[in-house]
């Protein structure tokens, strides 16, 4: 009772005691020795550690509660902590006993002494106890922890301090002293323990990792500096990084948790939105309508606009929560940030009261230097976790537009092209993460804006105003700017988009271009949309300099109009050191919000997202519409199939034939379910493999083509090779069946690659096949093998569904059913002999193809005889029919047919003798290694012109000489003496400081703008060059690179050039001259500061060196490891209905998922890197600032306050220019790197030159069109076998020559030659007695013409495409597209000549593409004509015509023809069969057949002999 009632006496005084005891101002502020009084001592200080500990505690334990990593074994680590955790308690509470047994002493200690040591004992077990809890939860090191024993050395030292200052003096109680000394050390050990991290947790999910991230397992303080990252630094340094030496990321950043989460968070989305918009999709809406589809769709395309899904929100339901733990922080660092000026003026203070005691300034230099570097800590803290969220942002929205791509429906596809897709993903994709390192400026920027404002009403009243309404003035300035540069990047995107788009057709069809010799149209096509682009850069660069102007001159005139009005409207207003500067380094920490906020929101209202949520929003295949009837292949076309009944049964092989264009392939399409179903059921039962008519061959070796994601079985993958006749190929190609393929299979004829599709389609094994006429590419003997081997009655398919598309009429009588199309509709179906029975037009169009069908048993005597007949007379009409039928060969002529070869590239690669079985045709993308080279900077000097160059840098020097000379002005204005509390001429002050400080801001201007004309002129002269050279390269160089390598230079590079390396110049220009003027500031105002710079200097240069070489290295790997993504992602896209007909989606988005981790792989950590420099930068400017002001206080005496001023509030702005230097050194060097590789390819050898002026040959040549070639021998490109050997022949002028040979005989190597796309390697070749050698590739190339075997168009009008040069008139045109049986379908179409063709051509069959080919060839009439292959994917009628033509258009040319169909060259004057590279035989037919030589047999086989 005798303590409660002492407690309650003694709680009314402790109030007034603490209000007393603990403010003794004389004992701790003016004096020399300060101390802490005991009262303040024993509470406040006692109880901040547990007040911070306690508060953590609630939302500790709930974080640790969530998060589970196994636990941690017990360690020693773990037991001392421990032990010395329970002695701390047992100490704090020695104390409280101590005191319960003064009072039964019947002395009584203060209340405190009870209070306290209660506290502190409670606390300590308490973090004793949580020790052990994180050690069960897998905490390896504990910031919360860390920081509470941290807190508690702190708030001991003073008391730690104030004991041994007494302890001479008595008035010391021995028992407390001693528990004190015995709590400090203890203390300290507790701190130092906890600095080291616990073994990894047991249990937890262990990754089979070969190289995990140390970040995981870092202790707290590592994390906090970044310190587990030196290795790497130091690694990067030593030697160039590769990717064996990147760290896996870790489990939160792959993409397939990434876009797993997002997908779930979208489909939420959509589900909540689509009550209304899903029954478009869904059919039912429509066919329940009474008032017609129509209609339907109007009412819901009206209800949809208000509610679409928006994809803003997913992404925020994704990634908000852990972007808002960055936010907190950037919250802490903004109260932090105000705290230097506060601290800056109250040195100003000090500096002018000459008797402080030192030690106030030494403590001023102290808490500025802490805190600094508190600010840096966690504003690195907050970009981690915002450039994380960016770099999670990227992978998950790449995820999903890949997801969707896939199932994405034709009509869809259709209204973006791959180029745009691909944009998407890469730029606006790129975009969005950019975005969010700022974004926290949203709510940051009105924050530090207000906090600044209050701050300078205290230090300058009302007149602050003055400077404000210059702000606001700005801000719509500003905003105005960033809209219009908005605009125009919206405008020159869409120009990036469309030369893009250009290039890449022009890439893909470079052969046929040279082939043309079309390059000059093209090029000026190209030019032509690059000049758009610059002028819209050109007046970006204009806003950007204006800009940069507001952007530099903001903080200055809102400090001139605010210190005018403020000296102005009171003459007792008086401009001191403190006000004037604390009041600057106020209106820097304005600068950076307002100039920030207009450039975020016009960043935010960016096109991106909007791009991005419209392709989500595309409609999607119905993954249950397998259906029938009416089905269009998008909605602006006209319905293609109507009213289709078919039911195949199980096990048939069914034959659709017809027209061309008249629906086969949609009806395959139909069944796949990638046509629109209109109405009508589609079932198809078992799984489907599924043979395009355009082979799609991925990048990826021949086997794994084949393979296709099945399990190899060694035995049915060799038989099925045997059966689709892929053995021979296999022997030639140089790494057998490991070869890699080119990109689209360029280094595969179209016959390997339509056998390769159809291997991979028979490997399946699936249960129904829709073959898209895969006989047509390949030759007639191997069509038959195929067909019998493979798809016939007795192939390896037999007791499969078939569903055949065919031109091939010798086929027909071995089918089940057959379907005859005729304008989307079935215009007869039944067996073959039924629909002979049924006498309709396919009977007809049989009997004009086949003659005596009922023959059966002796048709090869009845054959012979005839042969006999005809060959004397030399019947061609006769002869010419007779080889339609028989061209097949073998057992009864009427199940042949006249063979087709589907539009493909020629190989590219010759067969050759293998080799090195691991040798690649793609070689890998190379990486330059180590520092840029010198020469590289000065390329692009030499672009921009040295004299630019120059120029801009004595502009940059006079920018900052204005710069010091205001701000020196301003410290010379507050140190004038104050008489009668007014100071004089205060005008002319302001009027010399505002003449220097718009100086400086119309200097910026003009620096910034001269910078950037420079920057485009380099541009216009890089991409010029590379252009320029890429049309010159020859052939073979396209063969070797994929064209995404090419593309890449075009887009990224140039983008670069354009667009990035300018605003880095601009930046790296303007941080140098800042930090240089700072160290220029403080030297002059504190000499002594000299002697730190050096030290200072080395350790930047040294952080310096080790960042830029890892992170350039860093940033080359992440541009090489980028590439592939996109490239997968175009392959991707133009295969998509073969992925879906496998259902191999699965395993192609787990594809794209690696190429995107591996890119991030290198993205992380250059993250990381940015962060590392970041902290050990600002470090040394914060040393900076503590030297600056540590010298300040030195040099008291002799300095007056606005030197001091001056030196620290530049010295407080140093900080960031020192990181911004090193960032943009880096930036720099990583992206000039973009000169270096456009350079590259600017200097590829180049093919001879197009014309020679001197060697021009006559007008009319070659006008009688002879050939002749003597010891002429060719090989691919240097360093591979001879192609053609030897060869020697002769073409007289009007021949008709036959070119034949098995693949790989150097058939297409000959017409290259002709052309020159291969140059001799001896020998030459003469027309008209004209060496081809001598003469302009652009002389030769335009006298010969060629239907080359792939049909290639490009995007453009009709017109554009026959005659992209406008030579001839329409008159001609016309009569062209007449002769090749175009006029009908062009002159349907409502814009006629001007009917717009889509990428490749894509809106038109490919034997209408085929017959522009021969319009083209029509047009330019010369008198040499070669014609490889040319009758491709053409039924057998439109093959006549052609045939027609050709025969009557160019009897008067020599016409050599590469044949795979002999019946097509056996009425020609000689026929040349090739060999492996030389002349085997070279006679007319009839005297080769008689000869019985090579000749004899291919057409015996094919049923000619």
């Amino acid at each position: 009772m005798k303590a409660l009632k002492w407690f309650g006496s003694r709680a009314v005084c402790v109030s007034d005691t603490i209000a007393s005891l603990c403010s003794d101002a004389n004992l701790s502020i003016h004096t020399d020795n300060p101390d802490l009084t005991p009262c303040f001592q024993n509470t406040i200080l006692a109880w901040i550690p547990s007040i911070y500990l306690w508060t953590a505690l609630p939302f500790y334990l709930l974080y640790l509660k969530r998060s589970k990593r196994g636990y941690i074994v017990l360690s020693m680590l773990s037991r001392f902590k421990t032990l010395f955790g329970v002695l701390l308690w047992c100490v704090s509470w020695a104390d409280l006993f101590y005191s319960f047994h003064e009072l039964l002493q019947s002395r009584t200690p203060p209340p405190v002494y009870f209070v306290t040591p209660l506290v502190i004992g409670i606390t300590m077990l308490l973090a004793t106890l949580l020790i052990q809890y994180e050690r069960l939860r897998g905490v390896q090191s504990s910031g919360v922890l860390i920081i509470f024993w941290f807190l508690s050395v702190l708030c001991a030292v003073g008391p730690f301090r104030s004991k041994i200052g007494c302890a001479n003096t008595v008035c010391v109680c021995r028992f407390r002293s001693a528990t004190f000394y015995i709590y400090f050390v203890l203390l300290i050990i507790e701190l130092i323990l906890s600095c080291f991290k616990e073994k990894p947790p047991f249990f937890s999910p262990a990754s089979a990792d070969p190289n995990p991230s140390p970040e995981l397992t870092s202790g707290f303080l590592s994390r906090l500096t970044f310190w587990w990252f030196t290795s790497f630094a130091i690694r990067g340094y030593k030697k160039p990084l590769e990717d064996k030496d990147l760290w896996s990321l870790n489990e939160d950043d792959v993409s397939k948790n990434i876009v797993q989460k997002l997908s779930r968070e979208w489909d939420r989305e959509k589900a909540e939105k689509e009550d209304v918009t899903y029954r478009k999709k869904s059919n039912h809406a429509l066919n329940h309508v009474g008032d017609g589809p129509e209609e339907a769709e109007v009412l819901i395309r009206g209800k949809r606009h208000n509610r679409k899904p928006s994809f803003l929100k997913a992404l925020l339901r994704t990634f908000g929560p852990y972007f808002l733990i960055g936010s907190f922080f950037k919250l802490i660092q903004d109260l932090l940030s105000f705290v230097n000026p506060q601290l800056l003026s109250v040195l100003i203070s000090f500096i002018k009261n000459k008797d402080a005691p030192t030690w106030w300034g030494f403590l001023i230099a102290a808490l500025m230097f802490t805190c600094t570097v508190l600010q840096t800590l966690i504003v690195h803290q907050h970009f981690q976790y915002c450039f994380v969220t960016g770099m999670r942002l990227r992978t998950g929205i790449t995820g999903v537009i890949y997801r969707k791509s896939l199932v994405i429906t034709n009509s869809a596809k259709r209204s973006s092209t791959v180029g745009e897709i691909v944009n998407l993903m890469s730029v606006d994709a790129q975009r969005f993460m950019d975005l969010v390192a700022f974004l926290n400026m949203l709510w940051s920027a009105p924050l530090q804006t207000c906090l600044a404002l209050y701050f300078l009403w205290q230090a300058l009243g009302p007149s602050v105003l003055a400077g404000v309404a210059v702000m606001v003035l700005l801000i719509p300035f500003n905003s105005a700017v960033a809209i219009k540069t908005r605009a125009f990047q919206v405008e020159q995107m869409q120009y990036k988009d469309s030369r893009i788009k250009l290039m890449n057709e022009i890439l893909g069809g470079i052969k046929v271009l040279k082939l043309y010799a079309w390059e000059p149209s093209f090029s000026e096509k190209v030019l032509e949309i690059r000049k758009n682009e610059l002028r819209v850069l050109k007046k970006s660069a204009y806003l950007n300099s204006l800009s940069n102007f507001a952007w530099t001159s903001s903080p200055f005139l809102v400090a001139l109009t605010t210190f005018a009005v403020y000296v102005l409207v009171d003459e007792r207003n008086t401009l001191d050191a403190e006000k004037a500067f604390v009041s600057l380094s106020l209106f820097n920490i304005l600068k950076f919000p307002l100039a920030m906020l207009p450039q975020l929101i016009s960043n935010i209202t960016s096109v991106s997202l909007k791009r991005i949520q419209q392709f989500l929003s595309h409609d999607e295949l119905d993954p249950n519409c397998v259906e029938r009837n009416v089905i269009a292949p998008g909605k602006e076309f006209a319905c293609f199939l109507h009213s289709i009944n078919l039911l195949v049964p199980s096990g048939a092989l069914v034959a659709v034939v017809g027209h061309v264009g008249c629906g086969k392939s949609s009806l395959l399409s139909a069944l796949l379910g990638e046509m629109e179903k209109l109405e009508g059921e589609v079932a198809v039962k078992g799984s489907v493999a599924y043979v395009p008519q355009q082979a799609w061959i991925q990048n990826a070796t021949l086997k794994d083509n084949i393979l296709f994601g099945q399990a190899p079985n060694e035995q049915k993958y060799q038989n099925i090779l045997e059966a689709c006749a892929l053995k021979a190929d296999l022997e030639v190609l140089p790494g057998g069946d490991h070869t890699e393929i080119g990109e689209k299979g360029i280094n595969l004829s179209g016959g390997q690659r339509q056998r390769v599709s159809l291997a991979r389609a028979v490997f399946s094994s699936s249960d129904i096949y829709l073959l898209d006429d895969p006989l047509s590419a390949v030759d007639s003997h191997v069509a038959k093998h195929i067909f019998d081997q493979v798809i016939g009655p007795d192939g390896v398919l037999k007791g499969k569904t078939r569903v055949l598309v065919t031109h091939g009429i010798g086929f027909l009588p071995q089918v089940d059913h057959i379907v005859v199309l005729a304008d989307g509709k079935i215009s007869e179906m039944g067996s073959y002999q039924e629909l002979l029975k049924q006498n309709k037009a396919f009977a007809e169009f049989l009997r004009n193809y086949a003659l005596d069908e009922n023959i059966e048993e002796d048709e090869l005597t009845i054959l012979e005889s005839k042969r006999e007949r005809f060959f004397p007379n030399g019947s061609v009409a006769l002869t010419r029919q007779l080889s339609v039928i028989s061209s097949e060969g073998g057992e009864c002529p009427s199940k042949m047919s006249a063979r087709r070869r589907v539009a493909e590239k020629k190989p590219a690669e010759p067969p050759l003798p293998r080799r090195n079985p691991n040798e690649k045709l793609i070689q890998a993308e190379t990486t330059e290694v180590g520092t840029v080279k010198l020469t590289v900077f000065w390329q692009y000097m030499k672009a921009v012109s040295p004299v630019i160059s120059l120029i801009i840098c004595f502009l940059y020097c006079c920018q900052n000489a204005a710069a010091i000379g205001a701000n020196v002005w301003l410290s010379d204005w507050t140190n004038e003496p104050v008489i009668n509390g007014t100071q004089h001429n205060t005008s002319m002050r302001i009027g010399v400081y505002a003449a220097l400080g718009l100086l400086q801001g119309f200097i910026v201007f003009v620096s910034s703008f001269t910078l950037a004309m420079g920057g485009i002129n380099a541009a216009r002269k890089l991409h010029a060059a590379l252009l320029e050279n890429k049309f010159h390269t020859p052939q073979s160089f396209y063969d070797t690179t994929p064209t995404g390598r090419v593309i890449n230079r075009f887009s990224k590079d140039i983008f670069v050039i354009d667009e990035v390396i300018p605003p880095t110049i601009l930046m790296f220009l303007g941080t140098f001259f800042v930090s240089l003027s700072t160290m220029i500031v403080i030297i002059a105002s504190t000499p002594l500061f000299a002697v730190v710079i050096v030290p200072l200097a080395v350790l930047y240069f040294f952080v310096q060196r080790f960042y830029v070489a890892t992170s350039r290295q860093l940033k080359r790997l992440e541009s090489v490891s980028r590439s592939p993504i996109y490239s997968h992602f175009s392959e991707t896209i133009s295969g998509t209905s073969v992925i879906r007909a496998y259902q191999r989606e699965k395993s192609f988005i787990d594809i794209s998922d690696r190429k995107v981790d591996e890119n991030q792989k290198c993205y992380y950590p250059s993250i990381v890197s940015n962060r590392w420099l970041g902290i050990r930068v600002e470090f040394v400017g914060n040393c900076i600032v503590l030297f600056a002001a540590l010298f300040a206080v030195i040099g008291k005496s002799s300095l007056n306050a606005g030197l001091v001023g001056l030196s620290v509030s530049y010295a407080l702005q140093v900080t960031l220019a020192l990181n911004w230097m090193v960032r943009t050194t880096s930036d720099l060097e990583t992206n000039i790197v973009a000169v270096e590789r456009i350079k590259e390819y600017s200097e590829t050898e180049t093919e001879a030159p197009w014309i020679i002026e001197d060697k021009r040959p006559p007008a009319d040549w070659p006008s009688r069109g002879e050939l002749e070639f003597v010891n002429y021998s060719v090989r691919y490109r240097k360093g591979l076998d001879l192609v053609l050997k030897d060869l020697n022949l002769q073409v007289h002028g009007g021949e008709k020559i036959g070119i034949v040979g098995r693949t790989g005989a150097g058939k297409s190597s000959m017409t290259l030659c002709l052309f020159r796309i291969l140059e001799a390697a001896k020998g030459e070749i003469r027309i008209d007695g004209v060496r081809i050698s001598e003469i302009g590739l652009h002389d030769l190339r335009s006298r010969l013409t060629i239907i080359p075997q792939d049909p290639v168009l490009f995007s453009g009008t009709l017109r554009m495409n026959l005659d992209p040069f406008n030579k001839y008139s329409d008159e001609e045109v016309w009569k062209a597209l007449e002769l090749s049986h175009l006029k009908k379908f062009v002159s349907s179409q409502p814009s006629m000549l001007e009917f717009e063709c889509s990428e490749g051509g894509e809106n038109l069959s490919v034997g209408q593409r085929q017959l522009i080919c021969l319009a083209r060839a029509l047009l330019r009439k010369t008198r040499i004509l070669i014609l490889d292959e040319a009758t491709a994917a053409i039924d057998l009628e439109t093959d006549d015509l052609i045939q027609m033509t050709i025969r009557t258009q160019f009897e008067d040319c020599t016409v050599l023809t590469i044949a795979h169909r002999l019946n097509t060259i056996m009425d020609y004057t000689r026929i040349l069969v090739l060999d492996n590279g030389t002349i085997a035989e070279f006679d007319t037919p009839t005297n080769l057949i008689a000869s019985r030589g090579i000749f004899y047999g291919m057409a015996k086989d094919a049923g000619l002999a």
